[in-house]
């Protein structure tokens, strides 16, 4: 029998504590949280897991230093926060990286304020990385060639950190966690429908590969859906003070830009005075993000983002020839479900996500990246609204405490469910690994 027919088989047979839908960051924390805490946990994803939005992010695990310029001090203590406890935590998966700022004249702000800003987000992020750099026009010619210091007046560098690998191999490392610790995990499993009987939760789920539907039974339901968690609510009859609506992101992987091998990010204003990076990936560098208001989640990159992103890196970067789209090698996009209050004092938040008022005009760069987590405590469903790969932990940790709430009883967090093994056994793998000639 394969692992996961054995999976699949777990999930018919078995009565589950919680059963998480959705296998992106956010229900791959919540079950790993969970199941870490001595719940019996199942979940499920009707595709590859981490294969939406969790997949087409910037690698970045960051305190959001660009959040300061809404005034978030709160939302970006709790990231850095957050970034720290990661770092410490998955020293091999996660590196500090220096974020490289140009400012030249457009830029909404003067090096010495952004300078001062730097200094404000290391503080807020606990001093948990390099101290930033005011940065010179010479200094950038000598330091990052690659840059167009024409219009430049100076800039700053503060710090963060990136995933060494890639996000949808971060996220499965918690999926992974979570089956260590004894939950079933089975992909390609959609949800059909899902009724409330006797106290407990009946889900009719497919088997997508081939075709056969069963039943899995749950006392409780994590609704991870991500861009999709308002639609299984409406029909569950779940009411909630938040909503989702969705801002597009997209990123081009084209040929390295940079000369110097030191491994940072460029990070410029672009025309609309919105943060745009170049990303080191290897061989290659990573041009984006952008951030787009769109109504589905169903997402792709049009003729207008490409040539918005080119003509924004043309113009900062001093390349010896401009760049065109024969120079892209790959594209990425994908959507961000950000949480947006329903409540009546920010309604009218809402109505612009419904199209009920011209969204056009709305800054969607201004709206929250704060994640929200709700209890229907009737149905016994915890939604989560938002979220992002930075805020993992916090949201794992959120989740579990509303599941005990609803009565099911976990084991005190005496013991991490996170991180990577002790350094032995990772020295230990990697001596084995020499031995094999697989390094």
């Amino acid at each position: 029998m394969s692992l996961r027919d054995h999976h699949l088989q777990r999930l018919h047979n078995e009565h589950f504590d919680t059963l998480v839908i959705g296998g992106g960051i956010n229900g791959a924390v919540a079950a790993a949280s969970l199941a870490g805490r001595g719940a019996s946990v199942a979940v499920i994803d009707r595709g590859d897991f981490a294969s939406f939005t969790s997949q087409a992010s910037s690698n970045l695990v960051w305190g959001g230093f660009k959040y300061l310029e809404n005034y978030e001090l709160w939302l970006v203590f709790k990231l850095c926060r957050s970034r720290n406890r990661l770092m410490k935590a998955y020293p091999a998966n996660i590196r500090q990286i220096g974020f490289y700022a140009s400012l030249d004249e457009s830029a909404p702000y003067k090096p010495w304020f952004a300078g001062l800003g730097a200094l404000g987000y290391w503080i807020i992020g606990q001093f948990g990385t390099k101290p930033p750099r005011l940065l010179s026009t010479d200094k950038i010619e000598r330091e990052e060639p690659a840059v167009d210091t024409a219009n430049v007046a100076g800039g700053i560098e503060y710090f963060d950190g990136v995933l060494v690998d890639n996000d949808a191999r971060f996220v499965f490392s918690f999926i992974r966690a979570a089956i260590e610790a004894g939950a079933a995990a089975a992909n390609y499993v959609e949800l059909v429908s899902a009724e409330r009987v006797d106290g407990r939760w009946v889900a009719t789920v497919r088997d997508v590969d081939r075709g056969d539907e069963f039943t899995v039974t749950a006392t409780t339901i994590v609704n991870a859906a991500g861009p999709f968690v308002d639609q299984l609510n409406e029909e569950w009859g779940v009411r909630s003070d938040h909503r989702i609506v969705y801002s597009k992101g997209i990123h081009l992987v084209v040929p390295r830009l940079t000369t110097h091998d030191h491994h940072r990010v460029l990070a410029f204003f672009d025309d609309t005075q919105r943060l745009f990076y170049v990303i080191p990936m290897g061989r290659r560098s990573v041009i984006g993000t952008t951030d787009t208001r769109v109504d589905t989640p169903f997402t792709e990159v049009t003729d207008d983002d490409v040539e918005f992103l080119l003509a924004q890196i043309n113009a900062r970067l001093d390349l010896d020839a401009p760049l065109t789209r024969a120079d892209i090698i790959a594209e990425r996009v994908g959507v961000r479900p950000l949480a947006v209050p329903t409540s009546e004092r920010r309604r009218s938040w809402f109505r612009r996500s419904r199209g009920d008022v011209d969204h056009s005009t709305v800054d969607w760069t201004k709206l929250s990246r704060k994640h929200a987590v709700e209890t229907d405590r009737e149905r016994s469903i915890v939604t989560i609204f938002g979220g992002k790969l930075t805020d993992c932990l916090n949201v794992g940790e959120e989740v579990a405490d509303e599941v005990e709430s609803l009565g099911v009883p976990l084991e005190d967090d005496l013991r991490n469910w996170y991180g990577e093994p002790a350094a032995a056994t990772r020295d230990e793998f990697y001596r084995q690994a020499r031995l094999m000639r697989l390094d």
